[in-house]
């Protein structure tokens, strides 16, 4: 039972990521674009969970948790680059 609900899971999170990998093609604006990548590594993570959970084992859970914090990095840096438009501040010596 619980091995068809894992691949229910799957095919619908497959699902989910075609759907969100349309929108980071085609998003109407760059938030838009943000938010799905952002989603699209939440996705990812799920993915990579229900799969560790099929196989049975914990190896994949340090890789989980590298995901999870590249893709926070990831949405902070495009947050600031769009509430900017520089992702580092430089100041100059006068």
């Amino acid at each position: 039972m619980l091995d068809i609900v894992i691949r229910i899971a799957l095919f619908c999170l497959a699902l989910a990521m075609v759907a969100l990998i349309y929108r980071v093609i085609k998003g109407p604006s760059m938030p838009d674009r943000i938010i799905a990548l952002d989603a699209i590594g939440i996705n990812l993570v799920a993915i990579i969970a229900l799969i560790s959970i099929e196989l049975r084992t914990n190896a994949f859970l340090e890789i989980i948790l590298l995901i999870g914090i590249l893709a926070f990095i990831g949405t902070v840096a495009f947050a600031k680059y769009l509430e900017k438009e520089v992702l580092f501040e430089r100041e100059r010596d006068h």
